[in-house]
């Protein structure tokens, strides 16, 4: 698949075991958009961004995505900072798709990921270990990983959590050069201020799309309170659905 076709979804059905995650989504993520995913907590938007980036599988339709020129920041909050690990090797696993597991890594490597280390504003921190830092110097540290990465495709899995206001900012920063440059951009999000405010594109998701395209057409008062229902009438102990189950 070339890098131009963007992402493409068609009747994407989701589980988690047998139960639902994601239903018979189709619509598809244009090559250098800028795109917020956004619905109740357990509507699926996690699970579809692991999809995409080729790390759950699909029971039932078909998801066209440039898989390695895919990167994933996942939630931070999911992620083990107990492991004894610096600033530098976090960033440094950056280089991993392109380097390998064995091979070392080239001078200009290691000057790409002290670059990125200042360029998030952590200039200094390389020998620092992850564990001793707050959740927005961590953030920072995945962002740098992100930008060693050069993915044309970025996926962020909730990228502002638990930050503070000055870390948000920098890094939402990043995110609006990173669309200046072309590349594609899926956000998962739950600040709809921010979401109106600087991304262009919406998917209102609630397990199944409730609307997708500008995020002006996307969030009104009326599709934001059906995707509210939808999450209430929920059965978390439901089978998947007949469609997929055939």
């Amino acid at each position: 698949m070339s890098r131009g076709e963007g992402i493409v979804l068609t009747d994407l059905t989701l589980t988690h075991g047998r139960r639902p995650a994601v239903h018979h989504i189709s619509g598809r993520f244009a090559p250098g958009s800028l795109t917020a995913i956004v619905g109740p907590n357990g509507a699926g938007k996690s699970t579809l961004l692991r999809a995409i980036a080729g790390l759950h599988p699909a029971v039932e339709g078909k998801l066209a995505a440039p898989r390695r020129d895919i990167a994933l920041l996942p939630q931070a909050a999911a992620l083990d900072r107990a492991f004894p690990v610096s600033c530098l090797d976090v960033v440094l696993f950056g280089h991993w798709h392109r380097a390998g597991a064995f091979r070392a890594l080239r001078a200009a490597e290691q000057r790409a990921a002290r670059d990125a280390l200042a360029a998030v504003g952590l200039e200094g921190f390389e020998g620092r270990p992850v564990g001793g830092l707050s959740s927005g110097q961590f953030q920072r540290v995945l962002f740098a990983r992100l930008l060693v990465q050069d993915a044309p495709v970025i996926l962020l899995d909730e990228p502002f959590n638990a930050v503070d206001a000055r870390t948000a900012a920098d890094l939402l920063a990043l995110v609006h050069r990173w669309h200046g440059e072309g590349r594609t951009i899926l956000a998962v999000l739950h600040d709809l201020e921010l979401v109106r405010h600087d991304f262009p594109e919406t998917l209102l998701l609630a397990r199944e799309p409730i609307a997708w395209g500008p995020t002006g057409e996307v969030l009104t008062a009326a599709n934001r309170m059906k995707a509210r229902m939808m999450a209430e009438a929920w059965d978390a102990e439901a089978e998947a659905c007949e469609r997929s189950a055939a």
